[in-house]
């Protein structure tokens, strides 16, 4: 690759790449996400650090410890003659740092690097992450073993489409642990039949019910419902009769089985000992390996989304509240449990949480009395009323003083036309009432939190920096420059 300095410009040029293409698919899998790597390409060089949308800043210490004060990570490792070749990688050991996911690797091309990538709080897992991370890890490695000549920059191209790529390769080392290497199970037609699937309407209605496929060697340990003859098997690359099928599961712990290929039968809720499993609820559904979720999907991409609402602004203003202790963990289960319902249904709905010690007037349905949220049946109730159009308004006594609820207010800056009544109304209201604030739950979107007429739940999206212009600085150099 040509001398010291032309050497490390084409590493940082493969970097940069790889990187770009790492946030881009990783946003697309899991909302906005950042990437940064810690490499040295020999043992001699001192560790550097490319985090070109500051994803690392706040671990400092940590890194000056493992990097700098120790040399550990500078390890003599015997090269066989298979790590001498490109295609063969030892991992390092996950750094488990707080809000950040991580996969490393040396190889012989790359003697050190460590990827990094923000750890979201509504993921349903990190496996496909990590395998997505260990893949940047390996173009890496590929792409510093070759002549600079013949690089073709692709790498980072590859990387923003390799969500389902992530999941199967998460798929795959799980199922490898459970059944060995020679299952006849194929992930990916498995994964296509699964999107597929999820986008067949039955009468206009989205899928529910549960699909399982399960090794050939998994049938004495399930217990069949109904079974069909071998030659009347639906296929599945039949989709529609597939989802028609899903209706007679809909609505019990039962699910169809597959080996992979065509439907086997119908079996109760015990699992085999490795299963691959879809779990249709309309709009999105999950994907799980036995019990655990590995993604979801909707919309024909898979995602790492619970679809559940990140409630932790509404945890944060109750902490923060002069409110005790217990009525503050309370009105959060009461929160999230409502919210949680409507995501559940895809109705949208309204919630005032009005911290006064004297609820305020809002023009609504009134209540002869209040309802005490604590009792459950009140809080069903509660969950039927927000679908009524409104909002519900629930005081700091944990109880519900009315529902279909009018938000009024003058207009107020930061209004989005484009985001409905709802959210302008909770903006409005919330700018005029001191110590409430609103949460908004819209059947399409992300759950949106307000108080002092702001959206507090709004993301502040980074901004993607050209490549060219970041420096790939020592981590000594990049350490000194947060403490300026």
């Amino acid at each position: 690759m040509g001398d010291g300095l032309l050497s490390i410009q084409f590493i940082c040029k493969c970097i940069a790449d790889t990187t770009d293409g790492l946030q881009e698919g990783l946003s697309h899998f899991s909302g906005s996400s950042r990437a940064a790597v810690i490499y040295a390409v020999t043992p001699e060089e001192p560790m550097r650090v490319y985090d070109p949308q500051n994803l690392l800043r706040g671990h400092e210490p940590i890194f000056e410890e493992l990097y700098l004060v120790s040399s550990d990570w500078r390890k003599n490792i015997e090269l066989s003659a298979e790590m001498k070749k490109f295609r063969h990688m030892v991992p390092e050991k996950n750094l488990e740092l707080a809000g950040l996911i991580s996969w490393g690797g040396r190889s012989s091309s790359v003697y050190y690097q460590m990827w990094f990538t923000e750890h979201h709080p509504n993921m349903c897992s990190v496996g496909p992450t990590e395998c997505w991370l260990e893949h940047a890890a390996w173009r890496l490695s590929h792409d510093a073993a070759n002549d600079e000549e013949l690089y073709t920059g692709i790498s980072g191209s590859f990387l923003s489409e390799y969500s389902t790529h992530a999941v199967r390769d998460c798929v795959v080392d799980q199922m490898n642990v459970d059944l060995g290497w020679d299952t006849q199970l194929r992930v990916y037609p498995i994964l296509d039949t699964i999107l597929e699937i999820s986008r067949t309407r039955e009468e206009g209605q989205w899928p529910f019910g549960e699909l399982m496929y399960i090794d050939l060697r998994s049938l004495p340990e399930l217990v069949f419902l109904a079974r069909f003859p071998e030659m009347e098997q639906p296929s599945l690359t039949n989709f529609k009769h597939v989802r028609k099928l899903l209706l007679s599961v809909e609505s019990s712990n039962c699910k169809l089985v597959s080996q992979g290929k065509t439907i086997l039968g119908i079996v109760d809720d015990k699992l085999p000992a490795f299963s691959i499993i879809a779990d249709y609820r309309g709009r999105h559904g999950f994907l799980r390996i036995n019990k655990k979720k590995v993604c979801s999907f909707s919309d024909g991409r898979f995602k790492s989304s619970t679809h559940r609402a990140n409630l932790v602004n509404v945890e944060e203003i109750l902490l923060e509240s002069s409110i005790d202790d217990e009525t503050s963990n309370r009105l959060y289960k009461i929160v999230t449990g409502v919210v949680h319902c409507a995501e559940s249904n895809e109705h949208g709905c309204t919630l005032i949480i009005d911290l006064n010690d004297e609820p305020v007037a809002i023009s609504g349905q009134k209540l002869e009395k209040p309802l005490d949220l604590r009792q459950t049946q009140n809080l069903d109730l509660s969950k039927s009323l927000a679908r009524v159009d409104g909002a519900l308004h629930i005081g700091a006594d944990v109880n519900l003083h009315g529902f279909a609820c009018l938000l009024d207010g003058r207009s107020v800056p930061g209004e989005d036309r484009s985001r409905g009544a709802r959210y302008n109304s909770a903006l409005r209201f919330t700018s005029e009432h001191a110590n409430i604030f609103v949460v908004v739950v819209s059947s399409d979107r992300p759950v949106s939190v307000f108080q002092e007429g702001v959206e507090i739940s709004a993301q502040c999206e980074w901004k993607p920096e050209l490549t060219c212009s970041m420096p790939h600085q020592t981590l000594k150099e990049w350490i000194e420059s947060s403490n300026p």
